[in-house]
């Protein structure tokens, strides 16, 4: 596969695309996160440069129908699978 054509990963980034940490282009292509070096699959949004993740507090929801955040401290190290 071409590396050239997978845009860089941004510092954040958030699955939200009401967010303005959305990237569109880096969803076309399986992106992974590894959190304390272990692999996260429910990684709502991070940041590289604070060091953190938010991920779903179980199955709770805001007022608006979103489901609560958490954020987690430690080493965050996003990747293309």
């Amino acid at each position: 596969m071409n590396d050239t054509t997978k845009p860089t990963l941004p510092d954040r980034l958030s699955i939200d695309p009401k967010s303005p940490h959305h990237v569109a282009a880096v969803f076309q292509h399986d992106i992974g996160i590894r959190f304390n070096d272990k692999e996260r699959h429910d990684v709502e949004e991070y940041c590289i440069s604070e060091g953190w993740i938010k991920v779903a507090a179980g199955k709770v929801l805001d007022r608006k129908g979103k489901p609560m955040l958490l954020k987690l401290k430690g080493k965050v190290e996003p990747f293309y699978r």
